[in-house]
């Protein structure tokens, strides 16, 4: 894969940074035996890797035995705080009654391989190693539906959720990356589903894999290709493409009820389709609106929730 070379970032996230944030109850339970999550929104701290890291968890108030849990990864510059808080994850799963999970990355990034990115990649931070903990201390707080455990993420954590799918096996059921690409080494990846939902104006990661103009200069493959590879990866059928106005959808089926998903928005740039938009900070950063074509945390959970792990 190409490499990236510096920090990598999503204007969503910045924007973000110049925004107020919510505060959370914080939670800071023992290693070994954590306290039952709360109902809402609260912080949490775990050491790994000699690291202590910190990530924030939303329990909805009804939860009907084992849950699904969602796995929500910040892009580059950006919190935990601000994904919980512009995403609109925890609406969403107060609806489908699952868990969802907000790491920090060390300094706003994640070591995705590939040259990227920031202080993780420099100091080759276990960001596997950290999400794949978090996952089990959720778990060892809330009963979780160990078939129904999934990762999203924006830029550099969309990245990241790549670099999960291509590096642990048997912890999540499917990915979906936003405005991301695939970079560093995925020589045995256990098929997994995947839906990635990429802008065709998207200077940042650009949709033709050229070099990116952000921060992080991305120069990573295609997205087609990418999806692909995934196909090839599930042994899927041909895809079945269709258009609604700026939106075509690629679906691929495959073995065991999996599928692999590309939803590619015309003219939309480096963006969450659906979260909130921000039109003074937008003009003043020059950075991208996000599309209104849909709501893309809720076409990743029907996605998630139609595509647990095989048993």
């Amino acid at each position: 894969m190409r490499r990236s070379t510096l920090t990598a970032c999503t204007t969503t996230a910045l924007a973000c940074l110049l925004a107020a944030c919510g505060s959370q109850t914080v939670v800071q339970p023992g290693p070994s035996t954590p306290a039952a999550l709360p109902v809402g929104s609260s912080s949490h701290a775990i050491v790994v890797g000699g690291r202590t890291r910190t990530y924030l968890a939303y329990r909805p108030a009804s939860l009907s035995g084992p849950a699904p849990l969602v796995v929500m990864l910040h892009g580059g510059f950006g919190t935990a705080a601000l994904a919980e808080r512009y995403y609109g994850w925890d609406a969403e799963a107060d609806r489908g009654h699952f868990v969802v999970a907000y790491p920090d990355g060390l300094n706003r990034a994640w070591n995705t391989g590939g040259g990227c990115c920031g202080t993780p990649a420099k100091e080759n931070v276990d960001d596997v190693g950290f999400i794949t903990a978090v996952v089990s201390a959720v778990g060892r707080s809330v009963p979780i539906d160990p078939r129904r455990v999934y990762v999203t993420g924006i830029s550099n954590g969309g990245i990241m959720a790549y670099t999960l799918a291509c590096l642990t096996r048997g912890v999540f059921a499917a990915i979906g990356p936003v405005a991301a690409t695939q970079l560093g080494p995925c020589s045995t990846p256990e098929p997994i589903s995947v839906l990635h939902i990429h802008g065709t104006a998207d200077t940042n990661i650009p949709y033709d894999g050229s070099q990116g103009q952000g921060y992080a200069h991305i120069h990573g493959p295609s997205v087609p290709s990418v999806n692909a590879t995934w196909r090839s990866i599930d042994g899927c059928d041909p895809p079945a493409v269709s258009t609604q106005g700026v939106v075509t959808t690629s679906t691929a089926t495959c073995p065991q009820g999996r599928a692999v998903e590309l939803i590619t928005v015309a003219g939309a740039g480096h963006q969450w389709p659906g979260s909130a938009s921000r039109p003074g900070i937008q003009r003043l950063l020059h950075i991208d609106p996000p599309s209104t074509a849909f709501d893309a945390t809720a076409v990743l959970w029907a996605f998630f929730a139609a595509h647990p792990r095989p048993a």
